[in-house]
């Protein structure tokens, strides 16, 4: 089964995205709490996708999502944003993010995003 990242801030966020994915069968994740911690569990885990928020403290989504995809051109991230920050996502999707998914989010959405970027 994928190996799946959760990047936020939030232990709240990562729980109900863990939980939501943890019902369609995914079984094996990384957490982090922000950017940094983000890009050093990637180089350790490899994991097979990333669902990572933007806004965080730290190092926010974004530069984190820049620097992994310096050393991991292939990686698979998945930006989280609340609603009104279409700057932001622009922004992801012209750096390398794959996909990305609105805030408050929705079950089959988060699990639908998964299995499209996994390619499953």
């Amino acid at each position: 089964m994928a190996k799946i990242m959760l990047v936020d801030d939030a232990a709240f966020m990562r729980m109900m995205v863990k939980n939501t994915l943890s019902k369609s069968g995914y079984d094996n994740f990384v957490e982090a709490q922000d950017g940094a911690e983000a890009v050093k569990k990637y180089d350790e885990e490899n994991p097979d996708m990333v669902f990572m928020d933007i806004t965080m403290p730290n190092m926010d989504g974004l530069q984190a999502l820049k620097k992994i995809k310096e050393n991991h051109p292939d990686a698979k991230i998945v930006m989280c944003t609340a609603m009104g920050q279409q700057a932001m996502v622009l922004e992801a999707i012209q750096s390398g993010a794959a996909d990305f998914i609105v805030k408050p989010f929705e079950a089959e959405r988060v699990v639908a995003t998964a299995q499209k970027v996994l390619g499953q």
